[in-house]
């Protein structure tokens, strides 16, 4: 159950200003029907995050638990570096055109979260977590509490919210997970 508490927190506040919640705000504006776009982001996100959780604990059993520590400390200070960079949003990326929201959502979705820092922040937990199943929960519960009200909010969210400040409360958060961990991997090398 903490792998799951921590995988939504870290991955709800990871997506904060992050150029998928960018691409929610823009398919919102753009299409105006909640229901298919925030069913595709569900599919999307457990898709890409379900591969990328199954990755992270497979690939973690060959490393050690200071090795580990290690990995998840530098990805939350990569993460927190990584939030201070504003995030931008190609208004051609969602396609002008197409006639089934669903898919092209899911599709456009699935393709922006590759290499994303929640898909880092994923790969990170459940390699130390070694739970797929709650950790593609918590990830997925994360993305859904970050991108479910910018679909409700579309152009207001985009005009009205201080995305300077939320990155910066989103990097100092990280910021204090990374101590955490760095914390935890000091007490195994005593």
């Amino acid at each position: 159950m903490h792998s799951f508490l921590v995988s939504t927190f870290t991955v709800g506040t990871a997506e904060l200003g992050d150029k998928t919640q960018l691409l929610t705000l823009l398919f919102a504006a753009r299409f105006k029907k909640p229901a298919p776009i925030i069913a595709a982001i569900l599919v999307a996100t457990l898709l890409n995050h379900g591969i990328t959780a199954w990755a992270g604990a497979f690939f973690s059993s060959f490393f050690t638990p200071i090795i580990l520590h290690g990995v998840l400390t530098v990805s939350f200070i990569i993460t927190a570096i990584w939030a201070l960079i504003p995030d931008t949003l190609d208004e051609g990326e969602a396609g002008k055109h197409n006639k089934n929201i669903f898919w092209t959502v899911l599709i456009t979705f699935f393709i922006a979260e590759l290499g994303d820092k929640t898909q880092l922040v994923t790969l990170a937990l459940s390699a130390q977590y070694q739970t797929v199943f709650w950790v593609t929960l918590g990830t997925t519960l994360g993305m859904m509490i970050a991108n479910v009200p910018a679909v409700f909010l579309g152009k207001i969210w985009c005009e009205k919210l201080p995305f300077k400040l939320i990155r910066i409360v989103s990097a100092l958060i990280f910021i204090a997970l990374a101590s955490y961990e760095a914390y935890q991997l000091a007490l195994l090398l005593n």
